[in-house]
């Protein structure tokens, strides 16, 4: 049973993959999140393309999802964890090439420092393949400043 809280809130998923058909990947995790009980897809980003941040591997393909959403913030990130699984997301090591990584960015204006989740995510702003789709679905989380801090990070828009 999903730990339902009351009313929906407005959560921003950050949806990345490097691995086999990363746009492929991505694509069907943002349907997958689609079926999540009490969760709606409220809008996608388009596709984008960015070297490894911090890591190695081949390019990946980042996409950004806000979601309206009944789950708690540990619910959501449970059934975020599941959708990565069901893909095959395996964790060998830190930042290791990955066939998808869903990270929650933002669950409403909720505040939290766990072990299991901190919200907001601590490095959102650090890093373009969150910030550039994030500016194509929810511009007000997203200044000018933001975005210069993270010039030096190649991303692009991705078609498949």
């Amino acid at each position: 049973m999903a730990a339902w809280i009351e009313p929906s809130v407005l959560a921003c998923v950050a949806l990345g993959a490097n691995l086999g058909d990363a746009a492929a990947e991505v694509q069907q995790a943002l349907r997958d999140l689609a079926t999540l009980d009490g969760t709606r897809v409220v809008r996608a980003s388009s596709l984008y393309r960015t070297a490894p941040y911090e890591a190695l591997g081949p390019d990946f393909i980042n996409a950004v999802a806000l979601l309206d959403t009944h789950l708690s913030p540990l619910a959501l990130l449970h059934a975020l964890q599941r959708i990565e699984q069901a893909h095959g997301r395996e964790r060998p090591y830190h930042n290791a090439p990955r066939t998808l990584d869903l990270d929650l960015i933002f669950h409403g204006d909720t505040q939290l420092a766990t072990p299991e989740l901190t919200l907001p995510h601590p490095r959102w702003q650090e890093r373009a393949f969150v910030l550039v789709p994030l500016a194509d679905v929810c511009p007000e989380r997203v200044n000018a400043e933001l975005l210069a801090a993270v010039r030096d990070q190649p991303i692009e828009k991705f078609t498949v």
